[in-house]
């Protein structure tokens, strides 16, 4: 028998490496496996392919309060422009607003939330205001800010008077035609600025225009005459606006009317009759006499501007004095002013003979002393008297309220801000 083969000794050694690298991948696969195992209890909590979970975030710490004063401007402001504290981030814990040569402190307001104050009252012209405001955040971190407002000095001041008076209407109120008036006590140059600070309110609402008759009367109508019943609320919120060349206004101002029945009289020139309408209903005629050829009555829509149970009629006031022809000076009863060129609805016993029947007065309404009487206790400041057929010229614009003689279209071109 054969003795069995040897393995060669490089053979043995690769043998044993072999056997070697196969217990190798033993261990290999055996951590492998320990790994997909420590891999699927893994996937239990986390899906695979999921985004992993976000880091913790940090707190942003919240910003610190902060506190703004306006005006901001360094120069000289209009005391009506109030001043306004506003806080950011936080809200605001003191403020102090004081005249800073008086000590005096100025009104204001907080809103709710604390976070802005304004000054509730007119400031004054030529004045220095100190600010202070303290603000704290939601931390309690405290901030404060502190800033000086010093307002205008003007080189006049205007005021916007209201016709007719309040006081003299209240209780009569006025007529349907009476327009709204500002007078101002100086003139207006900056027409569109003071104009959007003037307001008109009716109840009901009408339209109207403001029409600036000259540089200091400006007027308010409606396209047609007012509505009996209406109220109407007007205001000129003019302090510390420019009127122009260095005057500003001097205070705000309104008025609140009423406007009574329609009273209408209309007197034809032609006819020598004076008709009588009471809301649009004839009720009364009556015998006038109107001015004479050579002094003829405006013709038109006048309004009656004042009433006095008598005055001096003196022609001297319109060219004709004592020595002339043609001059007068007497007392006149009952008189009601419909323009500021003479023309008054007035008595007149001596013209009894020619009311009815000729016009020789110098332009006035002249009535019998009993219709002049009965006139007089009907009409009032605001009411409408309309002369036709006079062969006199329209009654002027200006002519205290000539404003009805003007067609709506043309009147809308005298607005300032149109």
């Amino acid at each position: 028998m054969k003795p069995p083969a040897r393995t060669p000794p490089q053979a043995a050694r690769h043998q044993n490496a072999i056997a070697g690298m196969r217990r190798g991948w033993g261990v290999t696969a055996a951590v492998v496996a320990v790994g997909l195992t420590l891999a699927g209890c893994a996937a239990s909590s986390t899906p695979v392919g999921a985004p992993p979970p976000p880091a913790a975030s940090v707190p942003t710490p919240a910003p610190a309060a902060s506190v703004a004063i306006t005006p901001t401007s360094t120069a000289p402001v209009s005391p009506a422009t109030p001043i306004v504290i506003l806080a950011q981030h936080g809200t605001l814990q003191h403020v102090s607003v004081t005249d800073t040569a008086s000590g005096r402190a100025v009104v204001g307001a907080l809103t709710a939330g604390g976070t802005r104050w304004s000054s509730t009252a007119p400031l004054d012209y030529a004045t220095s205001y100190t600010v202070l405001a303290d603000a704290a955040g939601p931390r309690g971190n405290p901030t404060q800010q502190q800033a000086t407002v010093t307002t205008i000095t003007p080189a006049a001041t205007a005021y916007a008077n209201v016709v007719p008076a309040p006081e003299l209407v209240q209780h009569t109120g006025i007529g349907v035609g009476q327009p709204m008036v500002f007078q101002f006590t100086a003139p207006v140059v900056n027409r569109a600025a003071v104009q959007r600070h003037l307001h008109v309110t009716t109840t009901p609402p009408q339209p109207g225009a403001w029409y600036w008759i000259d540089n200091q009367h400006v007027h308010y109508r409606g396209a047609q005459y007012w509505q009996p019943g209406t109220t109407i609320h007007i205001a000129a919120d003019v302090y510390g606006i420019d009127v122009g060349n260095g005057v500003f206004g001097a205070e705000n101002n309104t008025a609140d009317y009423t406007v009574h029945d329609s009273w209408i009289a209309k007197a034809d020139g032609a006819t020598q009759q004076l008709a009588i309408f009471h809301n649009n209903q004839q009720i009364r005629t009556m015998p006038t006499s109107l001015g004479s050829p050579t002094a003829p009555s405006h013709e038109g829509p006048h309004i009656i501007s004042a009433k006095q149970p008598s005055i001096i009629m003196d022609s001297c006031t319109y060219g004709v004095c004592q020595g002339q022809p043609g001059y007068y000076r007497e007392r006149v009863a009952l008189d009601e002013r419909i323009s500021n060129d003479g023309e008054f609805v007035h008595s007149a016993p001596w013209s009894v003979g020619q009311q009815g029947n000729s016009n020789i007065s110098h332009g006035c309404v002249n009535l019998s002393p009993t219709n002049a009487q009965w006139f007089y206790d009907h009409f009032g400041i605001g009411d409408v008297v309309d002369i036709t057929h006079s062969g006199g010229p329209p009654l002027p614009l200006g002519d205290t309220y000539g404003d009805w003689a003007m067609p709506w279209s043309q009147w809308q071109g005298g607005n300032a801000t149109t």
